[in-house]
């Protein structure tokens, strides 16, 4: 019976998987590459094509959030490279980032401005969070002792099988 609960969970996690793969290999297809794909408010993005003429050296950028940017020769033979920074205070949302270089070539691609990131520790109501001390050692210890008294349990346990 166990057997068919750990098929079942590891073919539920191969499916999850599966259907994650399409999306990632579309986002590929793209000539354009923005990192990171979910920016914050503060923080740079980097853009780069391969769409323009290979010989091209220079490239104009547009983002509906932060304006105009240069695209540079980048460090792949035939593409070109920019950065912008996101202003502070953008909300949530899209941007569309649209790349001019020659000969009369223009793309457009879209990439998400996330909330700004958490800072310091979440306070869960057991006081601040630290990542070190004795209060980890020992949640680690107990999570060790846990794991190793359900396998002695699961290992001992009677069997219906069995006379």
């Amino acid at each position: 019976m166990r057997f068919t609960h750990i098929g079942a969970g590891i073919g539920l996690a191969l499916g999850v998987l599966g259907l994650q793969m399409p999306a990632a290999a579309a986002s590929d297809d793209s000539d354009v590459r923005i990192d990171p794909w979910n920016a914050y408010p503060g923080s740079t993005v980097t853009v780069s094509t391969s769409a323009c003429d290979p010989s091209a050296d220079y490239g104009k950028g547009y983002s509906e959030v932060a304006g105009e940017f240069h695209l540079f020769e980048g460090d792949e033979e035939g593409e070109l490279t920019g950065q912008f920074q996101i202003p502070e205070g953008t909300r949530p949302g899209s941007d569309t980032v649209t790349l001019k270089c020659p000969p009369l070539t223009k793309v457009t691609e879209t990439y998400q401005v996330t909330g700004p990131p958490p800072s310091g520790s979440v306070d869960a109501g057991f006081g601040p969070a630290d990542g070190t001390g004795i209060g980890l050692a020992l949640g680690g210890g107990l999570l060790v002792t846990a794991a190793a008294g359900g396998a002695v349990w699961m290992y001992r346990r009677p069997n219906g099988t069995q006379t």
